[in-house]
Order: C-alpha cells, then structure tokens, then sequence
C-alpha cells in the first residue's frame, strides 16, 4: 500500500453494532414474565438491558471490519508486521465493503497509534501486570478501549462486539476478563481518564506523552528538533496532534507518463503543495487502471518534493568525455546526465526520478542492496521506458568507490528513525527507541561518504531522511562538511520553494530543509543539498 491511513474518526461505521442484540432482545419490564420448572415466576424485577446481560448471553461471532482490525493488531504484535501493509490485504481477503473498511482502518489504526495511553488507562482497570495478560486479550482490550473512548460507537455495541470478537477468536474463557475491563474504562469519558493519569505530573514531556501517545523519549527528541531546525518548541503541541492525525492519501502522475484524470474522477483533488500530485480521501485505490500501471502511485508530498529538487539542483559545468569512462549508460547517452538513487527501496522515488531523468534525457541507476526489495524496485521503475533506468543489488556503501564520479545527482534517502512518518506508521512511535539513533548514525555517515565518493566534481547530492532528529539530519551534513574541502551546502529551502507550487514553504533553515506534518501536511521530510565543488 501505500503508507497512507484511510478515513477520519467513524467513517460511516461510528453506530457499528448497535443493532447487535437483534430481535431477541426484551424491552426492560415489557416482556411475558419467566417461570420455574414448578410454574413460579422469577426475577419479578425488569429484566437486565441487553448491556447488563453475561459474556455468555452476548454475541459469539466476531464482526468482518473488527475481526479485521484484530488481525492487524495481532500480525503487528506477533509478526512484527507493519500495519499499513497488513491492513489492505486483510479488507480485501474479508471483502469489506468501503464503510466496513473505513471502520477497520479507523479502529486499527487508532488502537495502534493510542497505544501507550491505552495501556495506561487498562492498567488502572486491569487486577494484573499488563505483560502477564494473552497478547491476543490485550489487543481485544485496546480494540474496545478505542471504539468507548475515540469513536462514536455506542457502549453496549463496543462492549458486546469486543467481547463477541474474543469468543469467536480468542475462546470463551476470557470473556468475563474483557466485560468487566471494559465496563471500567467506560465509566469515563477520555478526557476524564487523561486528566487522572497526569494528575500531579509536573514534568511537561510526561504530560504530553500520555496525553498525546507518544513515548516519552520521542516527545523530547521532536522538542530537540524543532529547535534544531529553527521553529519555536512551543509548537510540540501541534506536531503531536498531527502525528495523531489520519493522513490523507497523497497520489502523484509520473512526469511524462502519468495522469491524474482517473483519480480525479474518482473524487481525488489537486495538490496544492507539489505539481502532478493529488490527495484522496482513500478507498480502495488499486481499482484504478493508473495506479494498477504504476504510472499513478501512491506517495507523501514531501517525498514528491525533495526527488523534485534534487532533479531542479544547479550543477557546474563538467568535461563529460573526461569523465565517460566511469558513467553508467555512457555508451547509450553519451550527452546526458547520469543519476544515482543510493538506497531506492522500496522504490517510491526512485520511479519519479527516473520518470524526470526520463524527460531530461539522463539515465537513472537505483541501487537497494536486499534482493526482495530490489525487485520492488524494478517494478515500481517498469512504467518508465527501460532503457532509462537499471538496478542494482548491493550494498550502497561500496558504490562510492566501484564508480568514484560517475554521476550527476545522487540521491541518499538513508534508513532512520522513521520519526517522521509516525503519522502513516502508528505502530513504530512504540517500536523505535534511542538506542536507533545511536545504531543507525555510523550507516548514515557511511552511506552519506558513498554518495559524495560517487559524484563528480560539480554534481549534487540530496541527502535525504524521514526524521527531524539532529543526530539523523544536521549532525550528519556537518560531519560530512566538516571533514571535506570540496564540500558546500547549497540552499536547500529555496530549491524546494522552486519546486513547488507558489513557493514559500518556509522549509529552510541555515541552508537545509525540512518539512513538518503540523505547517505542511507532509511527512518530516529532511533534505541536504550538497554540491561538490570542481
């Protein structure tokens, strides 16, 4: 899929269940009264609500959309899945409808992505450590948590639903465990659980990390980075927010090749941010004919623009016939220019650039050194005309030195934190921890020294991450300066503004970029733009 997250709070299916007691239910007091064996009548009193009566007297199937959202929780917890590969699948082997598949997506993902302050207010509910529960129980317990305290679907449907849910999945037997949990959390509203759980609390990252479910380690690192790229910290609370946010699906037609007509028809509207891009509100996109092609596809803006302005970057002049013997596709394209897609998987930018190198007449090299995700490389490229682009299955850091100044434009989009897309990735805020930082910052300098080792003198390299962590983004670049004469920064703000639509992004800071979910509705996007100097 796509990274994105379909639909809003509800989405057709906020009463989902309502009906569940079906026609079997009495009205309180209103039925024929009950009698013994001895023709006594017994319980004179009006009879228990539907949301009264025992696990065993509550429904035993489990509903398609959330049997849906279980699976995703279950694959993510027990597979280490990632939701947003998971979940289409799954709406497509159940056949959900679209509102059934608006519902699960909603459900699932705002189950994973409220996580921690979930489990915060289960643990006040819960007679036991939360890690001594079933997995598959604490996932039934986050399902119902979400649907009484974010959704607008009715107690008695959540309660008897989650419940149905765990007797025809799980087993009868916890059952009564997940009636009486829930029946706790919803004597109280959201707002009434968050102002216990902080209660007391005086320090503003705790606060905010159960208020807004992020952990606390990531509350601070996205203090750090605001700061670090130049905005006031008292804006944390709006990038939290926004990381809390459904996204919307963000499409783009690859230049020259695509269109966004069929999408556009199917209710998508033009971007505003990006040239040949639009945003849907989602449905099952696969349908379309231009996406199915790969001529349309499925990609977050600010990923759109920084593949943009690495193709927009000025160069300086170069002797080419100096320099043929090293460049890739020479021997075809003498004249043209020779691009690098450093760490293409899955291949998302690797087919815009190659669709503009395509326009421009340069030829595109996308290397992604794990064999699986090289051929989705080669498939997300195959609607580009193939003697434009090739693949290449290695590791990035020996590029550098195999063709020392072979290209023109290299692009780095390096393995991080992930901490901006944790909007499209609700599950990773809880995956992630600091030590990532720490274990990922040596590959990133490595691969950073390859792409610099691998262009030519007057070339450009876009140094690219989905994190506004410093370690991941400035701390990089300045090592990287720091070491090396034959470096400069180029300014990387006013490229992006070039490459959008009406400009004035407000991205660049001391000659970089970097994008924010809260200002421009895209992924964190960070972008270097570094020029080796002649």
């Amino acid at each position: 899929m796509s990274d994105s997250g379909k639909s809003g709070s509800g989405q057709g299916g906020s009463s989902r269940g309502s009906g569940a007691g079906g026609a079997g239910q009495r009205r309180g007091g209103g039925g024929p009264s009950r009698r013994n064996a001895q023709g006594r009548e017994r319980n004179r009193g009006p009879r228990r609500s539907f949301t009264e009566n025992a696990p065993s007297q509550r429904t035993r199937r489990a509903d398609p959309a959330r049997l849906v959202a279980f699976e995703v929780l279950r694959a993510v917890a027990g597979e280490d899945a990632y939701a947003n590969l998971v979940l289409p699948a799954r709406i497509r082997q159940h056949s959900l409808d679209r509102r059934d598949a608006g519902f699960a997506t909603e459900l699932s993902y705002g189950a994973l992505r409220s996580q921690g302050t979930y489990d915060a207010i289960l643990a006040r509910c819960v007679d036991r450590p939360l890690e001594k529960l079933d997995p598959a129980v604490l996932d039934a317990l986050r399902l119902g948590v979400h649907q009484l305290l974010a959704m607008r679907v009715p107690a008695h449907a959540a309660l008897d639903q989650t419940v149905g849910l765990a007797r025809a999945v799980i087993g009868a037997g916890p059952s009564a465990l997940i009636n009486a949990v829930l029946r706790k959390v919803a004597a109280r509203g959201l707002d009434e659980w968050l102002a216990e759980l902080v209660a007391g609390e005086q320090d503003e990252n705790k606060v905010a990390a159960i208020r807004y479910a992020h952990p606390e380690w990531i509350v601070r690192a996205l203090r750090q980075s605001l700061v670090a790229h130049g905005r006031p910290v008292s804006e944390i609370t709006e990038l939290l927010e926004a990381d809390n946010a459904a996204p919307v699906v963000n499409l783009v037609a690859l230049p020259g090749l695509g269109s966004l007509d069929e999408a556009l028809e199917s209710g998508a509207v033009p971007g505003e941010l990006v040239e040949g891009s639009a945003l849907s509100s989602g449905g099952d996109l696969g349908r379309l004919e231009s996406v199915r092609s790969g001529t349309t596809r499925v990609q977050d803006v600010g990923s759109q623009l920084v593949a943009r302005a690495l193709a927009a970057a000025t160069l300086e002049a170069a002797d080419f016939e100096a320099a043929d013997a090293a460049r890739p596709g020479a021997g075809n394209n003498p004249a043209g220019e020779a691009w690098l897609d450093l760490c293409a998987g899955p291949g998302g930018k690797a087919a815009l650039l190659g669709a503009l190198a395509n326009e421009r007449g340069a030829t595109l090299l996308a290397n992604e050194p794990a064999p699986h995700r090289a051929k989705l490389v080669s498939q997300a490229l195959s609607a580009v005309p193939s003697d434009v682009w090739s693949v290449r299955t290695g590791d990035g850091r020996e590029v550098g030195s195999e063709q020392p100044a072979a290209f023109d434009r290299v692009l780095v989009d390096v393995p991080c934190s992930g901490l901006g897309a944790l909007r499209r990735r609700p599950e990773s805020r809880w995956r992630r921890s600091p030590k990532d930082l720490a274990d990922l910052g040596p590959l990133q300098r490595e691969l950073l020294n390859s792409a610099l080792a691998a262009v030519r003198p007057g070339g450009v390299v876009a140094y690219v991450t989905c994190s506004p962590h410093p370690a991941e983004t400035t701390a990089v670049v300045s090592d990287a300066l720091r070491k090396r004469e034959d470096l400069e920064l180029l300014d990387a703000g006013s490229v992006l503004d070039a490459v959008s639509l009406g400009g004035g992004l407000e991205a660049g800071h001391e000659k970089t970029a970097q994008l924010w979910p809260h200002v421009h509705s895209t992924d964190a996007m960070f972008l270097a733009l570094i020029r080796r100097k002649r």
